[in-house]
């Protein structure tokens, strides 16, 4: 199946749908958010295809959507958001994808850029000898049998009464660093076995730690409110759930496929294998995800107590330990409520490389950041500008509370290899003030900037549709990779 321009319809500008009736098993719409140009990247790979299978997905309410910087994924495009009813719509492991809880953490400090610049090639050193970093690497915690059963029912409370956090961040992660639907006995012995030494460890891929500074501010209430300002030393952490999430996902990918057929649902490609919710296989799969998604929460709460032990190894403790302005997951499932053609619906929303955008007056942000909307953290590529935004209460009318997580992948890994010398590419950045420190240079070639779209067009689209305002930039002088 080939999509063509002609059958993308512009809504406005920047949203584009392509109509229901584009293919007989479409029960809904697929829509773009994205300007015209990034359109027409999109087009080069397979993400339209796979947004209009999702449109097939039993259940699925409003439209399947996705955002400016999606590219092709498991089953789902990465970028993507689905909402399907509840409680018998379908849950679908393609549309929260293998790294469940991926997300992003942004840490404030009271440092300006000036002041800590001679220090940036040892802060580097120091934040990659404290943050252990690269492929199945493991971490300093190893956890026992009952730890493990804590720390996925707990999440980031584990780490705060561990003392590998501070009590005041849980306020500010999105749903407090826990979901309360987690049942350990549902993730594997496999699992855990693999996620036993990994707490405090980010991984490899696009994952990172990176120190940036606010370049430019944009709105200075809500900046203000987000205890931001300009020349502000920050550090940004990304990363997810590692081998325990990634093993999560391919257990019950397995048991949905068999499952399928129980239920009578046929979907156009087996990345998209689903069940209802509310089935045996559906709440398995649901709680499981919940307690890979809290595990997820407790490894940035721990990377964040090595960052903080870093800085104050570097800076001396007379220096204000960094603090959280915010933590945000991107690859994630949640039962929310939404107005759909004017009713209020529960909905499973599904958002796979897609962050929460949330506008002002939500019930679950801190007091601080009530009038100001949730706070949307978006890392660009390494070597690139990086933003904070608000949510607005458009997001919510559109994109069911939803934006973009980031810049998007336009090189496959294999290709940005093959076009990246990696030591040349260190040592450029080293010239611009940007400090590199990585397990390999393999990692260093595949997570190139060249290999991503332009986070600035990403950023200005999302804004100028106004699902997002924007905040802040930042501007990177070290990154911790593996």
């Amino acid at each position: 199946m080939k999509i063509s321009k002609e059958d993308i319809h512009k809504i406005e500008d920047y949203l584009w749908e392509i109509p229901k009736t584009f293919r007989p098993n479409m029960r809904v719409p697929a829509r773009v958010l994205a300007s015209e140009s990034l359109l027409d990247a999109i087009m080069e790979d397979r993400s339209l295809v796979q947004l209009v299978n999702v449109a097939s997905l039993p259940g699925i309410q409003g439209a399947s959507l996705v955002m400016p910087d999606v590219h092709e994924g498991y089953g789902f495009p990465i970028g993507g958001v689905a909402a399907t009813l509840y409680p018998d719509g379908a849950i679908s492991p393609g549309g929260i994808g293998y790294d469940i809880n991926c997300g992003v953490r942004l840490l404030t400090s009271n440092q300006k850029i000036e002041e800590i610049r001679n220090n940036l090639d040892a802060l580097s050193k120091e934040l990659y000898i404290q943050i252990p970093s690269g492929m199945g690497k493991g971490g300093h915690i190893k956890l026992s049998v009952q730890e493990m059963e804590e720390v996925l029912l707990k999440g980031a409370e584990w780490a705060v009464e561990k003392g590998y956090g501070v009590k005041e961040d849980l306020a500010f992660m999105e749903s407090k660093g826990r979901l309360e639907n987690a049942d350990a006995t549902l993730v594997s012995d496999m699992a855990k076995k693999r996620g036993a030494d990994q707490l405090g460890t980010i991984g490899s891929g696009n994952h990172f730690v990176e120190v940036d500074y606010v370049e430019e501010i944009y709105d200075e209430t809500t900046a203000k409110a987000y205890g931001l300002f300009k020349g502000q030393v920050v550090v940004l952490i990304h990363t997810g759930s590692r081998g325990l999430g990634h093993q999560v996902a391919t257990d019950y990918i397995r048991q949905i496929i068999k499952a399928m057929p129980n239920y009578g649902i046929e979907v156009p490609d087996r990345e998209l294998a689903c069940v209802p919710f509310n089935s045996e296989e559906g709440q398995n799969y649901f709680k499981a995800m919940c307690a890979a998604a809290n595990y997820a929460w407790c490894n940035r709460e721990v990377i964040s107590w090595e960052a903080r032990t870093a800085w104050r190894n570097i800076f001396g403790s007379t220096v204000e330990p960094l603090k959280l302005m915010y933590d945000v997951a991107h690859n994630i499932a949640k039962v929310e409520t939404h107005v759909i053609d004017g009713v209020q619906t529960d909905v499973i929303v599904h958002r796979k490389g897609a962050t929460r955008a949330f506008g002002p007056g939500f019930e679950e942000l801190p007091d601080s950041y009530k009038a100001a909307g949730q706070p949307v953290i978006i890392p660009g590529s390494m070597g690139t500008c990086s933003y904070v935004l608000a949510g607005t209460a458009r997001s919510k009318e559109l994109t069911f509370g939803s934006c973009c997580h980031g810049a998007g992948r336009r090189l496959s890994r294999t290709a940005a290899k093959k076009q990246v010398n990696a030591p040349v590419l260190k040592e450029k950045l080293k010239e611009r003030g940007i400090f590199v420190e990585a397990g390999s240079f393999k990692g260093i070639a595949e997570e190139a900037p060249i290999a991503y779209k332009d986070v600035n067009m990403v950023v200005e689209t999302v804004s100028d549709s106004g699902i997002a305002k924007k905040v802040a930039k930042l501007r990177p002088v070290a990154v911790i990779k593996g």
